[in-house]
């Protein structure tokens, strides 16, 4: 069962997602990090991923509604294998239509999850126009949600740090990551969630061997000291807002 209580100093965790995978191959080790910890981990999914991110249920003949139900339950499924809870708005995807309506829809959320740290997608990626849709979507909302006389339920927002998660062709998005997180203790929990999502299973071994990657560069960023073991395994992020702090580190 997952957990809904937070501790004040850590609150709750808001994952944006574009589409039904996009949560688990980018930042399934955070969300599984921040369950373990006890805090409220909520990924809202703007879409299934139905017609951009799914091409072998097109090949194998499915219909628009059995994609959608299938997305949804492999989606849902993942969440639950990394400790979160999850939402769909089914937006449609390719395109995904940024819209007041939609931006509203995410304001909601904010408010009522009232997160202490978000994830989306980087505001570069050429590669898929619905990302950076998503992402930008995210940071209005949080905008909105934190002004006091903006016409939805529950508290003004405060102001929760923002992360870029990794694109899949990070070179290509201008993501120079200036965060890596260890995902060690919970990686099986991430390859787990990732094994959920067998329409793109072409994308396991390839967020696995991300992992090794990004868990080499933690190593090394870390030095000696910390004692990281040789299959250290990591994810990647970009910070947007700077951090507030009264002590360098």
């Amino acid at each position: 069962m997952t957990s809904h209580t937070s501790t004040p100093s850590e609150g709750a965790l808001l994952v944006i997602s574009a589409h039904a995978g996009d949560f688990v191959w980018r930042a399934g080790g955070a969300i599984a990090l921040a369950a373990e910890r006890g805090q409220r981990a909520k990924v809202l999914c703007l879409s299934f991923g139905e017609r951009g991110e799914s091409a072998r249920a097109w090949r194998d003949g499915l219909a628009l509604d059995e994609i959608k139900a299938l997305r949804r339950t492999e989606a849902t499924n993942a969440a639950a294998a990394l400790g979160a809870e999850i939402e769909f708005l089914d937006a449609g995807d390719y395109p995904l239509l940024e819209t007041p309506e939609l931006v509203d829809r995410v304001v909601r959320v904010y408010r009522e999850v009232d997160p202490a740290v978000v994830l989306t997608h980087t505001l570069t990626d050429p590669y898929n126009g619905d990302h950076p849709a998503a992402a930008r979507m995210a940071l209005q909302a949080r905008v909105l949600a934190q002004a006091v006389g903006y016409d939805a339920p529950g508290e003004p927002l405060g102001a929760p740090p923002v992360f870029f998660f990794e694109p899949h062709q990070p070179e290509q998005c201008d993501f120079k990551p200036n965060l890596l997180l260890d995902i060690t203790p919970v990686f099986d929990k991430k390859r787990k969630a990732m094994e959920c999502l067998a329409a793109q299973q072409h994308m396991w071994d390839y967020y696995t061997d991300l992992a090794k990657r990004r868990g080499v560069q933690l190593k090394r960023n870390a030095g000696p000291n910390l004692g990281l073991s040789h299959g250290t395994m990591g994810e990647a992020y970009v910070r947007l807002y700077p951090q507030t702090t009264g002590v360098l580190a």
